[in-house]
């Protein structure tokens, strides 16, 4: 037990997920946004990887690194991006792309870089302890290495470890809520993880590869139907090649989802919709030039509220055809309701057969629809506690930044898993119903930033609390690790106690 006590501006907060890395250093009475935000991947010079496999992977991979290779060999960070940019023969790992830690030599690196050249810390001055959440079900062995890496590589004043569902789960919660599950929808897989009674159900734990950048490659796939989008994108007096082409095409798809023009349907919606105001329609639009009248419309509607009715019914008829014009590399675009199928693939995977772009991960047979990913994660916990877990429902993850609702839309999906006329007093069991949460607004600065960031949040709150703990039971001192080692670790943080 630490009595060890730490000021609150020298607290180090490390996020990890499987590919990216979330940092920032100081707790304050309103917790900050993290100041370091980088891809959670390291680089290696072919020279120096005379063993690994041709090519580079722009998508995580975890193939193995030579044995020989040493942490101050690896590029990590700017460093990385600029060796890439300068066309330098680099391979490219990513240690934490199957929800473990695949090589410890290269997740050294990056927390290095995080905390030596990101944060400007120094090693023989170190004053700061370390609250690292990392994806959850690490075996109790890479608990312990981490600890050492942390301790004898780092020289942190104190230590400790978050799981970090928990972490995400944390942030979003109130009152003597202890029961829900996380879905972490990352760029190819999506972890989901049932919470029940303050501790994550290892045994029902899933995943799906499935993720945000197989929503951008299927939402590419449709633009290619969108005749006034390939005709600017693509002219037939200078048509771009196939691969360029497909570059574009997932380029634009990342401006519109990071742009915010996409929302999320429910279920029925998008294929409704679609039928009724196909892209076909919308093109006719576009090429008849009505496509300006169409949108400013919408913009008048707002500004005069004082319209005759008929203007406002005008205006409100042409708002429905929902066409929103944005800038693209100095071009023009009108996009259409193609672009809230965005998510489909989510919720459908068999939509993802054929379509360019989209890498097929293994197991293949764990590519299923999410609402039923959640469901069977549920139905594999004790049936006294499915109730409760349905009380806390949380979507985070990247794709969340920048698209509102996608809780909604998955609880709306999930009805198969709830009883339709529930019986109150026979029946306390069953699930009677789904509650969404969603990051508070009382995080001032949280508040507009969508809950992809509730891993950072929820981890310094953790680590507010641990290390302002007198008692010293949530963390790893300096001296307890000397005396005692790195299974230290084991009983003193949060997410093993």
């Amino acid at each position: 037990m630490s009595s060890t006590s730490f000021r609150d501006s020298t607290v180090v907060i490390i996020e990890t997920s499987r590919t990216a890395i979330h940092a920032g250093i100081g707790l304050h009475d309103l917790l900050h946004l993290p100041t370091i935000d980088i891809p959670a991947r390291v680089g290696l010079r072919r020279h120096t990887s005379q063993n690994a496999e041709d090519g580079t992977f722009p998508c995580p991979s975890t193939s193995k690194a030579p044995n020989t290779a040493k942490v101050t060999e690896y590029l990590v960070g700017s460093h990385l991006d600029e060796a890439l940019a300068a066309g330098q023969d680099i391979t490219v790992y990513w240690p934490f792309a199957e929800g473990e830690v695949s090589d410890f030599i290269q997740a050294e690196a990056l927390w290095k870089y995080v905390l030596f050249h990101q944060l400007g810390l120094r090693r023989v001055q170190m004053e700061s302890p370390v609250m690292l959440s990392v994806p959850a079900g690490l075996s109790r062995d890479s608990y312990e290495r981490i600890s050492q890496v942390f301790f004898e590589r780092f020289n942190v004043a104190g230590f400790a470890i978050l799981d970090r569902p928990m972490a995400q789960f944390y942030a979003v919660i109130s009152g003597l809520q202890l029961s829900g599950i996380v879905v972490d929808i990352d760029l190819d897989h999506t972890d989901i993880t049932p919470i029940a009674d303050g501790f994550p159900v290892h045994t029902a734990r899933t995943a799906v590869p499935v993720g945000l950048n197989d929503c951008l490659a299927y939402l590419a796939h449709l633009f290619r139907a969108n005749t006034s989008v390939m005709s600017a994108l693509s002219p037939a007096s200078a048509p771009l090649s196939a691969d360029v082409l497909q570059d574009t095409l997932l380029a634009l798809a990342r401006h519109a989802w990071a742009s915010g023009l996409i929302k999320v349907l429910a279920e029925g919606e998008a294929a409704r919709d679609l039928e009724d105001e196909g892209v076909t329609d919308i093109a006719a639009i576009v090429v008849a030039g009505k496509e300006r009248a169409v949108i400013e419309s919408g913009m008048k509607r707002r500004q005069n509220a004082k319209a005759q009715p008929a203007e406002q019914a005008r205006a409100k008829e042409m708002e429905a055809l929902d066409l929103v014009a944005t800038e693209f590399r100095g071009t023009e675009l009108t996009l259409g309701k193609e672009r809230h199928r965005f998510c489909e693939p989510l919720f459908d995977p068999a939509l993802l057969e054929g379509v360019p772009g989209v890498t097929h991960k293994e197991p293949r047979d764990q590519r299923r629809p999410l609402q039923n990913a959640v469901g069977e994660a549920v139905a594999k916990t004790d049936v006294d506690q499915r109730n409760y877990i349905w009380q806390g429902l949380f979507v985070t993850g990247p794709i969340t930044d920048n698209i509102k609702g996608l809780g909604a839309a998955l609880s709306s999906r999930v009805s198969p898993y709830i009883l339709s006329a529930p019986d109150v007093l026979n029946n306390e069991v069953q699930p009677r119903g789904v509650k969404t949460l969603r990051v508070p607004d009382y995080f001032a600065e949280y508040r507009d930033k969508g809950d992809g960031l509730a891993g950072f949040l929820g981890t310094s709150i953790v680590a507010k609390l641990s290390f302002n703990d007198t008692g010293g039971k949530n963390y790893v001192s300096k001296a307890e690790y000397a005396s005692r080692g790195p299974r230290t670790v084991l009983g003193q943080s949060p997410s093993l106690l």
